[in-house]
This record gives structure tokens, sequence and C-alpha cells, in this order.
């Protein structure tokens, strides 16, 4: 999973989100920085019974908000959702001794992202052509 610092850097650089059932999503600035929301129309959580473990489909919780903007919250992309943003400028992702190795290609000019993470070679990757593209 990127990390929240490079998920607001996507979306200031122009990544847009359009949220979907499975979307991960942070509510920075309250005290939750730590916490990964994830969009679902149900919620499910697992209880422990008298016979095992449950699992429990609810409308909600106790603890749940009612409702937040989407303007308050950052979106946490998966590799899958980095991949189709990077579009046809993807060329490979590379295993590494330290990681992953992401290129693409941006004006013409071949671009490596290197990270620990394959997402976070993809995020990246992704950051340096939104933000060429802005520079436009």
């Amino acid at each position: 999973m990127i990390d929240l610092e490079l998920a607001r850097r996507l979306r200031d650089a122009g990544l847009a989100w359009q949220p979907a059932d499975g979307d991960r999503f942070i509510l920075p600035d309250r005290e939750m920085d730590d916490d990964v929301f994830t969009i679902s129309q149900m919620v499910v959580e697992v209880r422990t019974a008298p016979v095992g473990k449950m699992i429990a489909f609810n409308g909600t919780t106790e603890w749940a908000l009612d409702a937040v903007e989407q303007a308050d919250a950052v979106w946490i992309p998966r590799e899958h959702q980095l991949r189709e943003a990077l579009g046809d400028a993807l060329l490979s992702l590379a295993r590494t001794d330290e990681g992953w190795r992401c290129t693409i290609r941006v004006g013409g000019e071949l671009v490596e992202a290197e990270a620990a993470t394959a997402e976070t070679a993809y995020g990246h990757a992704l950051l340096h052509r939104l933000e060429h593209t802005r520079g436009r």
C-alpha cells in the first residue's frame, strides 16, 4: 500500500478519483491517519462467539461516521489502479535487489522509479507522469 504522503502528492498532481466499491482511503488530520477505510456496500466484521469466530454482516457500527465529504478523504489507490492510471506510458515493472523498478515513457523520455514495493514504484512513476503533464 502506498503511504499517505504519496497519495496526497498524487491527488495534488491531478489524479482523479471516482470512488468505487473496494477503494481504500484515509481521513487525514483527524487523529486517524493510521486508519485505512474501505468503501463497501456492506460492513462485515469478525466476532468471537461461543461456537468460534463468526463473520457478521451489519448495516452500520456503533462508532461509524455519518458521512464525510470526498474532498476530506485521500484515496489510496491499489496496484492495479495505479497501473491503469499509467496507461500506455507504462513500459515495465521489474524486480530489483532492493525492491521494484517501474519504467515509463513520458514525452519521449524514459523514466525509472524505484521503491520497496511495486505499488510505491508505480505511484512514483505516475506522480512523475502527472507532474510532467501539468507542466506542459
